[in-house]
């Protein structure tokens, strides 16, 4: 019952809070810079967390060198929950999402994704979308920012495998660019579409770059067996501190 109230306090404060904030931030939709738009995603998210640890008893571990998260470079991390689409937006500059289109035409959320440069997608549009992306990504890095990419493409639960989408390795080898790898077991405190948030550590570890030049095959490979095997640790590692995730 503890549980169930302390997620229905922070489900409400939390909804509550990014209405309040898309209502109260549109003036920086005027701007032509995306600072002033990043720098509201920021503190949105930072105010999410700590609601998440008073609220909820969720905290945060990041492990790894940060740095590593800076300039112009590709993050490629799994993703297991909402909290996953959150967390660069606090640890990254200028962090550029590719996320759906559909999530585009949502008022005020939707514009204010725009503002802030991130990267509609349009999963129907085929060798046109990946062409699209391919010229905004690289145009993201020209500009010193980080392109934040979810191989999986999808949320996808802590014990489930789902296979790397291959458009990561073919915009690896058109930018030319090095790739942070990232594993995250957010799924455990926070699952997809889940009403209840468990108390516990979410751990975030950042994972040494995979450098630019591996063949596509190669780099699909490295890159999946860096995660998911970081990811498994981490879940199991969890599991070891409270079985009951």
């Amino acid at each position: 019952m503890i549980l169930i109230v302390r997620s229905a306090a922070f489900n409400v404060a939390f909804f509550a809070m990014t209405i309040a904030a898309l209502l109260t931030t549109w003036p920086v939709l005027f701007s032509r810079r995306p600072q002033g738009a990043l720098w509201v995603a920021r503190n949105w998210a930072r105010l999410t967390f700590l609601m998440l640890r008073v609220l909820v008893g969720i905290g945060v571990e990041i492990r790894g060198d940060v740095t590593r998260l800076a300039g112009p470079v590709i993050i490629a991390s799994n993703h297991q929950s909402a909290w996953d689409t959150m967390v660069f937006l606090w640890l990254c500059r200028l962090p550029t999402y590719a996320m759906k289109k559909e999530l585009m035409a949502i008022p005020f959320f939707g514009w204010m994704a725009k503002r802030q440069g991130h990267i509609a997608v349009d999963r129907k549009a085929g060798a046109a979308a990946f062409r699209r992306l391919q010229r905004q990504a690289s145009a993201a890095l020209a500009a010193g920012r980080q392109i934040v990419l979810f191989p999986e493409g999808t949320r996808v639960a802590p014990d489930v495998r789902r296979p790397y989408q291959p458009g990561i390795a073919g915009l690896y080898a058109a930018l030319r660019a090095p790739v942070v790898p990232v594993a995250v077991n957010s799924g455990l405190f926070w699952g997809r579409r889940s009403f209840i948030k468990r108390p516990g550590t979410i751990v975030l570890e950042i994972l040494p770059e995979i450098p630019a030049g591996l063949a596509r095959d190669e780099f699909l490979a490295e890159l999946e067996q860096r995660i998911s095997s970081a990811a498994g640790r981490l879940i199991a590692e969890a599991r070891k501190a409270d079985p009951r995730l």
